[in-house]
């Protein structure tokens, strides 16, 4: 039996967030600078409640304007105060609601370029582990994110993506790039289940590469998600994978 976390980045203002929620394992929840705002956090944390879903924070760069996805020359210490602050904020709204955060995951720009910048990455552990050591990093497999939190004992999972092509260094080939996401959803699905069931992904350029899944990141921002989530629930169960929490799945 394999075992695979589902997640999938939520409370960013889509309107699919209710029906997604009871589908996956776990929810990334934005903290406001990215996308969101503080009556979203609430209505967000209140449905993963409902459905016995655990969530995390989803910490961005202050920049609505392009949804958190632009590269911005931020030093370590303005990352180490973004994802505190951002962390405080969501962590108000689980405490109001009997609940308790889970991980952390960053989001778009500072994900991306954490996944390649130790100093960066070093940054956002920092954060993590002087705001709550229990916490679990999210972050890209293979990641300079992963090395972080091994070398600072922090809790982590690997994740990988459905719809994202992989450069052969394993970072995520840039949006603007052709060819970066995959579109068709059977070819999308395959992909997982190689990622999960061997450890290895083809990427853009064409060679195999290895590649660690403790969580699968689905997107959740149209109706089209649904069917794909529904549809990789039903290939986990014909390919004896078993979906769970975060915990079981780093484990």
């Amino acid at each position: 039996m394999y075992k695979i976390n589902l997640n999938s980045d939520l409370g960013e203002g889509a309107a699919f967030d209710a029906q997604i929620i009871p589908l996956i394992s776990s929810a990334n929840i934005a903290c406001g600078f990215h996308a969101g705002d503080s009556a979203m956090m609430n209505k967000t944390i209140k449905l993963c409640v409902d459905s016995s879903v655990s969530f995390g924070a989803h910490p961005g760069y202050p920049d609505k304007e392009n949804f958190g996805r632009t590269n911005m020359d931020v030093t370590p210490e303005q990352v180490y105060e973004f994802t505190l602050y951002q962390l405080g904020a969501i962590d108000a709204f689980a405490k109001a609601n009997g609940a308790k955060l889970q991980h952390v995951k960053p989001h778009g720009a500072m994900y991306n370029m954490a996944a390649k910048n130790r100093a960066l990455s070093d940054a956002i552990v920092k954060a993590i582990k002087d705001y709550d050591s229990g916490l679990i990093l999210l972050a890209l497999s293979g990641s300079q994110m992963v090395e972080a939190a091994k070398a600072n004992g922090l809790k982590y999972a690997c994740e990988v993506f459905a719809d994202r092509a992989y450069e052969a260094d394993g970072t995520l080939r840039a949006r603007s790039l052709e060819g970066s996401m995959i579109t068709d959803e059977n070819e999308a699905i395959a992909r997982v289940l190689r990622m999960v069931k061997e450890g290895k992904v083809k990427a853009y350029t064409g060679e195999d590469i290895s590649i660690e899944a403790h969580s699968v990141c689905v997107h959740g921002d149209g109706e089209k998600a649904l069917k794909f989530v529904e549809e990789l629930r039903k290939a986990f169960e014909q390919n004896n994978i078993q979906i769970v929490d975060l915990e079981e799945a780093i484990k």
